[in-house]
């Protein structure tokens, strides 16, 4: 596979880790892992052929989350915190994303 270029910089392919690699960093076990990714507290990126999850490396900031909740929280009540922060994140992404358009908008039209 050749590295793809964006403006003459190497655009390095995120490393992208399988459950058994998430058990081998974490403190959480493969069923703990899985049972977290079914309910929602932690995603997936991509699957492999044979079927294998796939996780990015903002799967660890996102269990690091998890374990500070988890001393005061139930599963419950994270998911639900987890979800606002979410929902609180995509609005933000939107709205930078929405400004630089526009940003980039008046700078060609008054350019």
């Amino acid at each position: 596979m050749q590295p793809k270029l964006n403006n003459e910089t190497l655009q390095i392919p995120t490393k992208l880790y399988r459950i058994g690699e998430l058990v081998d960093y974490t403190p959480f076990s493969r069923q703990t892992i899985h049972n977290y990714t079914i309910m929602g507290l932690i995603r997936e990126v991509k699957w492999t052929e044979g079927g294998h999850r796939l996780y990015d490396e903002s799967v660890f900031e996102r269990l690091s989350e998890i374990i500070r909740l988890r001393k005061t929280k139930t599963l419950s009540e994270i998911r639900e915190a987890l979800s606002i922060k979410d929902r609180r994140d995509s609005q933000i992404r939107i709205t930078t994303e929405k400004g630089r358009t526009e940003h980039e908008s008046d700078v060609t039209n008054n350019g």
